[in-house]
């Protein structure tokens, strides 16, 4: 059966990262929310394309892989693909390179569709779309073909997924760090606990794993 999945960063304070821009997509603290991922072996692999087997391994490593297990196809704002980045250039494919890291279809959230869609190597084909995300979802879910459909985000489209009641499994990743900054992840999330069941998990980072499963 189909899940709707996401994972988010967060920190301690219930922060997403801030200051996004052309120069900084994911926004100045992404960093500073990821440092724990980033040293990953799945990470080192699958986004850096390092195959060595360097990387770190224990907690933070086996929700790293989890991450890319059983997914079918994904959705994403308009930002996280890049589209911001170059708004006016017909022949600007995102800023995830010639092979992006996710080998399915991938649908673009902008209100700028319709676009043409983009293969890429490696199995990745954007797809960009304007409709409500209920039909997106449809969409993706029949892509899928019995996979996971996951919502990358950004906090925004994550936020839309989870108000509109459509998600099966969140994993939020909170990292020991203090923002004061940034979006907040559990605005007008009221009562997410008492639908899903909820487990964390401390890694040796310190990083925090907490999951809700529907």
């Amino acid at each position: 059966m189909t899940r709707v999945r996401i994972d988010l960063f967060a920190s301690l304070d219930g922060y997403t990262s801030a200051g996004e821009g052309p120069d900084n997509p994911m926004g100045e603290d992404w960093g500073r929310l990821t440092t724990a991922y980033a040293a990953t072996r799945t990470f080192h692999e699958r986004i850096l394309g390092d195959t060595s087997g360097a990387g770190t391994s224990g907690v933070d490593e086996s929700y790293a892989a989890a991450h890319f297990e059983g997914v079918g196809a994904e959705i994403m704002g308009a930002g996280m693909f890049g589209l911001h980045t170059f708004p006016g250039d017909p022949d600007w494919t995102g800023w995830w390179g010639d092979q992006p890291p996710f080998g399915t279809p991938v649908y673009v959230l902008t209100h700028t569709a319709p676009r043409p869609s983009i293969p890429m190597a490696g199995g990745t084909t954007f797809h960009f779309r304007s409709t409500a995300i209920e039909d997106v979802l449809t969409e993706a879910t029949a892509a899928a073909g019995g996979l996971d459909v996951r919502v990358g985000g950004g906090i925004g489209t994550a936020r839309d997924f989870l108000r509109a009641g459509l998600v099966d499994h969140l994993h939020l990743v909170i990292a020991p760090i203090v923002l004061d900054r940034g979006i907040r992840v559990w605005d007008d999330l009221r009562g997410l606990d008492l639908t899903h069941k909820v487990t964390t998990e401390v890694a040796e980072s310190g990083t925090i794993h907490v999951t809700f499963t529907r």
